[in-house]
């Protein structure tokens, strides 16, 4: 959580590349994320998705979230973001319930399961945080905000990242529970991950724990680690050139034959096959838009 600086109900700072070092956590308030430079993995809730600069993110009260950065190469500008946070009753208790703020207040409940922008919405809105980060005027901050606020409240382009709501919908208690859970999955899935320890963690038996984790995702808690392992192959495979084998042992997988045999179960191929698709579109595109 940030401070707001005395005489400010909201903050917005950019960060540099320290930020992406933040833990997979959760917080009372709302959060607007602009991802000036870098890539790598974000995780909302259950959901876990490739990001890369542009990226423009809206995050519900209390929804566990960080980002990855797995690229941040020599040459390229380093890694930043700019941030704005907010609590619900920065204006007061009742100011988003006024007749004029209901398309907000409707944004900010579908922010529970953390809101992707894309197209001119995400560009426009990009453009207006980066001028909120260097004005110095209280009022025009705040009339700012509230201007980005009703631009992404009035947009059709956007993606709910955790669409089961499987954290949002939870009381405090349960995400208190299941959160640190979650944090204990995306700090670990690429490595050694257990049962024993994630049910340890939400004060539970394994037996118990795998009921409960099932009744709030709908998925198993290993095909849960099996979904976070293939997502982060999959990336592997389009962004790198590396060894089918090594990003199998990267991703968390200690045998190959069962990395292939899972992969092919979601994506219908091979991971080699996977990867020869994708290049051969990617140069048919490149193609395209050269011609």
């Amino acid at each position: 959580m940030l401070q707001p600086t005395s005489g400010h109900s909201f903050i917005i700072r950019k960060f540099g590349k320290t930020a992406f070092d933040a833990p997979y956590h959760f917080h009372e308030e709302y959060e607007l994320t602009y991802i000036l430079h870098g890539s790598g993995k974000r995780y909302v809730g259950s959901h876990m998705e490739d990001f890369a600069s542009g990226d423009l993110v809206l995050l519900g009260a209390n929804l566990p979230h960080c980002w990855k950065l797995e690229t941040d190469e020599p040459g390229h500008e380093e890694a930043s973001a700019i941030v704005i946070q907010f609590n619900a009753n920065f204006l007061g208790d009742e100011f988003f319930n006024k007749a004029e703020l209901q398309v907000v207040k409707k944004l900010l409940q579908k922010s529970g399961s953390g809101i992707s922008f894309h197209s001119g919405t995400r560009n426009s809105v990009n453009r207006s945080m980066k001028h909120l980060s260097e004005e110095k005027g209280n009022f025009k901050m705040l009339i700012g905000l509230l201007e980005i606020l009703q631009r992404l409240a009035i947009s059709t382009e956007y993606t709910l990242l955790d669409q089961q709501r499987s954290v949002a919908e939870q009381s405090k208690a349960e995400q208190e529970r299941i959160n640190p859970v979650f944090a204990y999955l995306v700090e670990n899935f690429r490595g050694q991950v257990s049962l024993d320890e994630a049910s340890s963690i939400a004060h539970m038996t394994p037996n118990a724990f795998c009921k409960y984790f099932k009744k709030i995702t709908r998925k198993t808690f290993m095909e849960t680690v099996i979904e976070y392992r293939l997502n982060y192959a999959t990336q592997q495979l389009v962004q790198t050139d590396k060894p089918i084998s090594e990003i199998s042992f990267d991703s968390g997988f200690g045998d190959v034959s069962h990395f292939y045999k899972m992969f092919k179960h979601k994506m219908l191929q091979s991971p080699l096959n996977y990867r020869k698709n994708f290049m051969r579109e990617f140069e048919s595109e490149d193609k395209k838009n050269v011609a």
